[in-house]
């Protein structure tokens, strides 16, 4: 069967953020935590600002879009009982970072999000934490709920296999859905999604294999039960109010179809076109040779439907 993982290999490097887009990442992260720093310093000084990088950043599984753009969480901690609205506070941050770029900064609806035009953006969420209370975050036109990123992201450490497999596949689950033409799921969503159908899967070698395995296992818990549960406060159902549903399950459908018979096929460069259709251009095209087929690649082309999960007995 067409062995495409070292085209996959490829594929992650094209769509994972460079070592320079990085720095310079980092390098604007802490220029705005100066500059946030300094203006509630004179402008609020019973607010102290502390940081934690969150998100896709910080679980290592952020990817650039075809467009180039990639993003970074820098949440924004006061550790204090807010005596402002969750608007008026994000105001505040809002001011703080706007004028750092050319291009204004946007007070969101759950970040303040400061745009580096056609480079990348920067998200703070911003959060207030009293003694014995749950985090809250500041919502937009709603108040402070309930929210731990920094839970979500050391349940998603804990699910990591030391191979960086799972990483991997959430990456090229993101690029699908860069590919999409409505509204996917978040980045989140696929997340945990991706995390969940891991635990019910053994594992190829070969990373062809093991995305077309979970994206089959996601499709599985779906038909179940159509929802996204996050594992960590506030433990809601990311997928409740989602529109395009009868959209995603059959690109969802379509993708697990094309992938099947990618790994089963025999020629590399005629399965890297039915990859190609749903990860884009940026997926390398293989070479034009005929692969023998084995009754061990036989059976790996049967995949998770006849593996079960580590630990099974």
């Amino acid at each position: 069967m067409a062995n495409c993982h070292n085209l996959f290999q490829d594929y992650h490097s094209e769509i994972s953020i460079g070592s320079k887009k990085n720095e310079r990442m980092k390098n604007s992260k802490e220029g705005l935590r100066t500059r946030i720093r300094k203006w509630f310093k004179e402008n609020q000084p019973e607010y102290i600002p502390y940081f934690y990088i969150q998100g896709s950043y910080k679980m290592k599984n952020g990817i650039r879009t075809s467009e180039d753009i990639c993003d970074l969480d820098d949440g924004i901690y006061f550790f204090r009982a807010p005596d402002v609205t969750a608007l008026t506070l994000k105001e505040w941050v809002r001011q703080a970072v706007d004028g750092y770029t050319i291009t204004a900064a946007e007070n969101r609806k759950k970040c303040v999000r400061t745009i580096f035009s056609n480079d990348y953006e920067i998200d703070h969420p911003v959060y207030c934490k009293e003694d014995g209370k749950e985090y809250q975050i500041a919502v937009k036109g709603v108040g402070f709920e309930d929210s731990d990123p920094k839970a979500m992201v050391n349940w998603f450490i804990g699910k990591k296999d030391k191979e960086g497999r799972l990483v991997r596949i959430v990456k090229y689950l993101k690029g699908w859905a860069n590919q999409q033409s409505f509204k996917m799921p978040s980045g989140l969503a696929l997340t945990i999604l991706a995390s969940n159908a891991k635990d019910q899967i053994v594992l190829n070698e070969r990373d062809d294999i093991t995305l077309r395995d979970i994206a089959k296992e996601i499709k599985n818990e779906l038909n179940r039960a159509f929802k996204c549960i996050v594992p960590a406060v506030p433990n809601d159902d990311l997928l409740e109010n989602y529109a395009n549903k009868e959209k995603f399950l059959d690109a969802l459908d379509k993708f697990i179809e094309d992938a099947d018979a990618a790994i089963r096929g025999t020629n590399q460069k005629d399965a890297s076109k039915q990859w190609r259709k749903h990860l884009g251009e940026r997926f390398p095209l293989g070479e034009d040779k005929e692969e023998r087929k084995s009754y061990g690649a036989a059976a790996a082309a049967a995949g998770a439907i006849t593996s079960y999960p580590f630990g099974h007995e």
